[in-house]
C-alpha cells in the first residue's frame, strides 16, 4: 500500500514545530526514490533552508566493535543535560545479499532513544558508494530546521565512506580501540588524515593501561600526518563511552575546533565547499541514473557486462562502447 503524502504546508508546520512523527515522515519523503516525492521534498527543503546551518555537525566513525553507539549514547545524554537538543543519524550497512539493514542503533542507545530532546534516525545505506545513506545531507537539514542544535552522524565504520561523511560535517571524530596490536585497526591511513580528533575508547578497567599506551602512540603518529586545516591541529584523547570518562574533554575540544574555524573564517569556507561538493555528488548520481535508464544502454548493458566478467572485453573498451551508445 502506497504511503499517503502530506501537503507541503503540513510537512513544513510539522518540522518547524519539531513534531517528531512528521519529522520522521519528512525524512522518509527525502529518502524516497519516487519522482513526485522528490519534487515535494525539494520544495520542503527550499522553504526550510533559512532555519538551517546553525547546528554543530559531528561525524563519528570507527571499526565495528569500537563502541560507537555506546559512546554516542553517553555524549548525547551529556549534551542534553547541558540544554542541547541532539539528533543522531546512524547510517546502517545494507546487506549486499538480502538488501536488508541492521537498524539496531535505537536498542544500543538505550537512554538517548527515549529522551524527548533526542531524535535517532537509523538510515539504511542503500548500497550507495561508501555506504552513505542516499539523503543524509537533506536529513541533517530537516533536523536542523526542527531545532536540533547538535547533529551526530554515525557511520558504518568499515573503511569506506568516511570521506563522504567528512565532507558533510564540521568535525570528524575517529574512535579507536586500545591494545589491538595495530593502532590503525584496518582503517586506512587516509581516514586518520581526515580526523579532527582521535579518541581511544574503552579506556576503563583493564583497558586503561592499554589505552595510555595507544594514546601515546597516536599522539606521536599525529605529528607525522599532514594537517587537514591550517587553523586546527588534530588531537588524541582517551575516553570511555561506558563510564563517560574523558567525554567532557572531548567535547571541549570540539568547541575549541569550532572557535578556531569561526575566528579564521574557516567554518563559512567549509560550509560553502560542502555545498559545492554536494552539488557535484547529486550531478553524478543523476547522470548515472539517466545513463542506466537510457533504453539503448539498458539493452546493451547485460551483454557488455557479461563480456567484461568473462575477460573477453576490457573495462575501458566496455565503458567506451556504452558511452558511445549513450551519445557521449
Amino acid at each position: 500500500m502506497k504511503r499517503a503524502r502530506l501537503s507541503l504546508e503540513a510537512y513544513e508546520r510539522g518540522v518547524r514545530s519539531a513534531d517528531r512523527s512528521i519529522l520522521a515522515q519528512a525524512i522518509t519523503l527525502i529518502e524516497s526514490r519516487d519522482a513526485e516525492d522528490g519534487k515535494l521534498a525539494q520544495a520542503l527543503l527550499t522553504r526550510l533552508l533559512p532555519l538551517t546551518g546553525k547546528a554543530r555537525r559531528v561525524g563519528i566513525t570507527g571499526v565495528p566493535g569500537v563502541g560507537k553507539s555506546t559512546f554516542v549514547d553517553s555524549l548525547g545524554m551529556k549534551l542534553i543535560a547541558e540544554g542541547n537538543k541532539v539528533a543522531v543519524l546512524a547510517i546502517d550497512p545494507t546487506s549486499s545479499i538480502s538488501g536488508g539493514s541492521i537498524l539496531g542503533d535505537k536498542t544500543r542507545m538505550a537512554r538517548l532513544s527515549v529522551d524527548p530532546n533526542a531524535f535517532i534516525r537509523p538510515s539504511p545505506s542503500g548500497l550507495t558508494p561508501g555506504g552513505i545513506a542516499r539523503r543524509t545531507r537533506e536529513t541533517m537539514l530537516l533536523c536542523e530546521a526542527a531545532g536540533f542544535g547538535v547533529v551526530l552522524v554515525e557511520t558504518v565504520g568499515v573503511g569506506q565512506g568516511e570521506t563522504a561523511v567528512s565532507d558533510m560535517v564540521d568535525f570528524f571524530l575517529v574512535l579507536m580501540l586500545p591494545g589491538s596490536g595495530d593502532e590503525l585497526q584496518g582503517i586506512k591511513k587516509g581516514v586518520l588524515e581526515l580526523a579532527d580528533l582521535i579518541a581511544v575508547n574503552k579506556a576503563d578497567g583493564e583497558g586503561a593501561g592499554l589505552a595510555r599506551v595507544a594514546l601515546g602512540d597516536l599522539k606521536a603518529a599525529l605529528r607525522y600526518l599532514p594537517r587537514k586545516r591550517a587553523d586546527w591541529e588534530p588531537q588524541a584523547v582517551a575516553i570511555s563511552g561506558k563510564t563517560g570518562q574523558g567525554i567532557d574533554e572531548l567535547w571541549t575540544l570540539v568547541g575549541l575546533h569550532r572557535d578556531a574555524l569561526e575566528k579564521s573564517g574557516g567554518l563559512a569556507e567549509l560550509r560553502h565547499e560542502q555545498q559545492r561538493s554536494w552539488m557535484w555528488s547529486l550531478i553524478g548520481e543523476r547522470l548515472e541514473h539517466a545513463f542506466r535508464a537510457h533504453p539503448r544502454v539498458a539493452a546493451r548493458l547485460p551483454e557488455i557486462e557479461a563480456a567484461v566478467r568473462a575477460g573477453t572485453m576490457t573495462a575501458a573498451a566496455a565503458a567506451d562502447e556504452l558511452l558511445a551508445v549513450f551519445g557521449f
